[in-house]
């Protein structure tokens, strides 16, 4: 799935999007990529010796994980993020836990494997694991609600 795919099924731009592209998606997995490599987030974390925020890896795993609701779990036919209205899709409701292992570094791609691992209604939990060049550098279960436009 290529940046205009994603960008119809997510509201987040530039430089805010981080998730690249996608390269498995299925009822209840996603494995994307992000290119952190020259990103105007990670310029400032830290002057020679870039590194990226745990909070982005979370994002990163949040968007990815919006990426599967919206596809595949989306109360609205064909869901396109600059033309439909009334919901607030893949919404972070909760993180359970976050695991850190190591320094993520911008330089090379970052891998984003997310699993579904439970569905109630609207609410959505996940398990991500980020790595990076086979290494894993973060766990991260969370959950994520959508929200139907007369409660926004």
């Amino acid at each position: 799935m290529n940046q205009v795919e994603i960008k119809k099924l997510l509201h987040h731009r530039d430089p805010y999007l981080l998730v690249s592209n996608v390269v498995e998606l299925d009822e209840k997995h996603i494995f994307a990529k992000a290119d952190m490599k020259d990103h105007p987030l990670v310029a400032g974390h830290f002057p020679g010796a870039p590194i990226v925020p745990g909070a982005m890896l979370q994002e990163m795993s949040t968007q990815a994980a919006g990426i599967l609701i919206t596809k595949l779990h989306s109360p609205v036919e064909n869901y396109d993020s600059e033309k439909t209205q009334g919901y607030a899709l893949g919404v972070l409701r909760e993180v359970f836990s976050a695991k850190y292992f190591g320094m993520t570094r911008p330089s090379s791609e970052i891998d984003i494997k997310v699993s579904l691992t439970e569905k109630k209604r609207t609410r959505f939990k996940f398990r991500s694991v980020i790595s990076q060049e086979g290494e894993e550098k973060a766990i991260i279960e969370f959950e994520l609600v959508n929200i139907p436009g007369n409660l926004l």
